[in-house]
């Protein structure tokens, strides 16, 4: 399936009120060019769903664990200490550092990460994932058509993670491996301000969206039941 013929078949599903997803790949080139952003960066993320795209790297990335799970820097010292004694998140600070040696984060060897809206992509071909900001009944769909032909536990799986992390690290993991995983994220309180109150992330890896390109038409995205929650997310 084309880029063009997804667009036309998600918004034939979800209708236009629903966002389009946004893709990030690591690159050689900025698809943009370079701004500061927030220290986290999640609102400059969602904030690609309206058309501009963005190109962090390792000098706008400020936050010790955006810099980690964008995989531009190790984990500073300081942020074991800071999610377990300030954030309160893990009990301990060795259980953060457990948790994250556990990641297997790689350092990236290309100087960007490019968030770009799907209808500004030219290709599918360099992407790691693609990023749903999604209400409830938007989620709806993406999990139904998600379990169309996978009986795993796992098809769909939320873990503990910072906002990036939800977004970013656990795709690329799962598109390295050729994984079938998707990823609810956007559950970090300390980012959650910077998206809708009534919206989490719903993040498919490459390896597994080009899988659900091909079961698109026929799973329950053009059904009855789903038409109904199509009606209400337009409104």
């Amino acid at each position: 399936m084309t880029i063009q013929e997804f667009i036309i078949k998600f918004r034939e599903a979800f209708g236009d009120a629903a966002p389009l997803p946004v893709s990030f790949a690591y690159s050689i080139t900025p698809a943009t060019d370079i701004k500061s952003v927030p220290k986290c960066m999640i609102g400059a993320v969602s904030k690609v769903r309206y058309g501009d795209s963005l190109t962090l790297c390792a000098d706008n990335v400020l936050c010790g664990g955006g810099g980690l799970y964008t995989a531009f820097r190790p984990m500073p010292e300081r942020v074991p200490v800071f999610v377990s004694e300030v954030e309160h998140y893990k009990k301990t600070k060795e259980m953060v550092k457990d948790y994250v040696d556990s990641l297997a984060i790689t350092l990236t060897d290309k100087p960007y990460l490019n968030f770009v809206r799907v209808d500004k992509l030219s290709s599918w071909d360099d992407a790691e994932a693609m990023i749903f900001f999604a209400t409830p009944d938007i989620l709806s769909g993406l999990c139904t058509w998600s379990f169309y032909d996978n009986n795993s536990p796992d098809a769909v799986t939320t873990l503990f993670a910072s906002g990036c992390a939800s977004i970013i690290t656990f795709a690329v993991n799962e598109n390295l491996n050729y994984g079938r995983r998707c990823f609810l994220g956007m559950l970090d309180p300390s980012a959650r301000p910077l998206v809708p109150e009534n919206e989490l992330t719903f993040t498919i890896p490459m390896s597994r969206f080009k899988e659900m390109l091909d079961t698109m038409n026929d799973s329950a995205l053009y059904q009855k039941a789903f038409s109904a929650l199509k009606r209400r997310i337009n409104k």
